[in-house]
């Protein structure tokens, strides 16, 4: 489907780009349009070879959380390759003076196989070949916590179809319903029974030269064999793989960010935050309209947060709740949720249910996230960037590990990896070391992305809320 999506992409790019020049556009053509379709065609399977090789067609089986937004680079960097090879074959075969033409294929192209992709995701997770079957071989706190993730996020399109190692006594309560299957040593003939496509090895109490050979048997069967690698709080997204000799090494790079980096994400942080805040000033009266008819109180809500290096600002967000309501529960909660093994509430969530206190136009507010959107403004004084872990509540870090600390070395932003990869479906330890895997492996790109990512993740929770 990916496939068919780049092809109709790039055919539409083309029909584009011609409708666009023109009938020529007084350039010295001397190709018929005819010539340069077929010229187009004979150029596709490059295309398609050039995006296998760039690894656009393997990613969605291979990971789990694989989405188009991961793919917008490589397809910018794709398409641009390939405009400049079909720019030099116009000129070898006197196609003559086509760079108008050849930006409108660009520009179109990126765009065209960008949203085909994304329709192609999207139909290809309705179908139940989609779906892949998965064990996780280990039994212990790290199996259990990597099962009850698949369970929450059923669009990764996994079936966790059970755990294999040595039963524990006592087992979390939302894990209850997915089966013990036996012993590491019966893997091979679970996956054979139960159509296994994936496996997880998740620390298992068994001999490591015995789970090595499991997993190059696996490998040859076609099954995906992922490891959970010791220490795998510590890696963070954009580790650097490398190695002595053939043997393959982690690289954590530097958790504090330099100047130049900082210099670089406020530039972003400054751009996008002052065309948005302009972009949005109809959305922000409308809003403020509604908070104000709605209830009575200020519209913006106003709380103390901690931003890079500790250092204390005000946020500021739409209200969306009544005044008065009791910030000491909201505290209790916190610590509540620390635990690891926390159960989430009734709706499925580790989110706190206030929603006696929310007003009718906060409950929208929250629903589409436009609550945060005030937010900008603390982008635009410097106190936060767009992407960075959550702004921090002074007392939370009552309940922090010495290594959660890291999460202040990078500036407190809007969205970043907690709210992009689990939001409310993660206990607030969770959510801690997913801002510490973010402060630790901070790049452009994975700032980025998360920004392209977000607009999809608030559509999914509107839908699934």
């Amino acid at each position: 489907m990916l496939l068919a999506a780049d092809l109709l992409g790039l055919a539409f790019a083309f029909v584009a780009a011609e409708l666009a020049y023109g009938s020529g556009g007084g350039s010295t053509n001397t190709l018929g349009l005819e010539a340069e379709a077929l010229l187009f065609a004979a150029s596709l399977p490059c295309w398609v070879v050039l995006a296998k090789l760039t690894g656009l067609y393997d990613r969605d089986e291979e990971r789990t959380n694989h989405s188009t937004a991961d793919d917008i680079f490589g397809v910018f960097q794709l398409v641009t390759v390939c405009t400049w090879l079909l720019v030099a074959v116009a000129v070898v075969t006197g196609m003559g003076n086509s760079g108008v033409r050849m930006l409108v294929f660009w520009a179109s192209a990126i765009l065209l196989v960008v949203l085909a992709r994304v329709v192609a995701r999207a139909l290809a997770r309705r179908s139940s070949a989609y779906i892949q079957k998965a064990v996780i071989v280990g039994t212990d706190d790290v199996a259990e916590l990597i099962g009850r993730k698949l369970l929450q996020h059923p669009e990764y399109g996994i079936e966790l179809v059970g755990f294999l190692g040595s039963p524990r006594s006592k087992r979390r309560t939302d894990l209850a319903h997915v089966p013990f299957l036996g012993p590491v040593e019966q893997l091979s003939d679970v996956v054979h029974t139960k159509d296994v496509e994936r496996v997880i090895v998740a620390f298992p109490d068994t001999p490591e030269a015995e789970i090595v050979a499991a997993a190059r048997s696996l490998r040859q069967q076609n099954v995906q064999v992922d490891l959970v690698p010791r220490m795998f709080d510590l890696i963070s997204p954009n580790v650097d793989l490398h190695s002595v000799e053939g043997i393959q090494l982690v690289g954590l790079p530097p958790a504090r960010l330099s100047r130049s980096s900082l210099l670089l994400k406020r530039m972003l942080d400054t751009v996008v935050a002052g065309a948005a805040l302009v972009l949005a000033a109809p959305l922000f009266a409308y809003i403020a309209w509604r908070i104000r008819r709605d209830s009575p109180g200020p519209v913006l809500f106003r709380q103390t947060r901690l931003g890079l290096n500790m250092r204390q600002f005000t946020v500021l967000k739409f209200r969306t709740m009544s005044i008065g309501a009791n910030g000491d529960e909201h505290r209790e909660h916190v610590a509540a949720i620390m635990d690891r093994n926390a159960l989430p509430s009734g709706n499925g969530l580790y989110k706190l249910d206030r929603s006696d206190r929310v007003t009718a136009v906060g409950r929208w507010l929250r629903k589409s996230s436009l609550d945060e959107l005030p937010q900008l403004i603390n982008v635009l004084r410097g106190d936060m960037s767009l992407v960075g872990p959550r702004p921090c509540i002074p007392y939370e870090t009552e309940n922090f590990d010495q290594h959660h600390f890291d999460r202040f070395l990078v500036p407190a932003g809007i969205t970043g990896l907690w709210q992009v990869k689990a939001r409310a479906h993660c206990t607030f330890t969770e959510a801690l070391d997913l801002d510490v895997a973010y402060a630790n492996g901070w790049s452009l790109g994975l700032d980025l992305r998360l920004l392209l990512q977000t607009p999809l993740q608030v559509l999914h929770q509107r839908n699934t809320a």
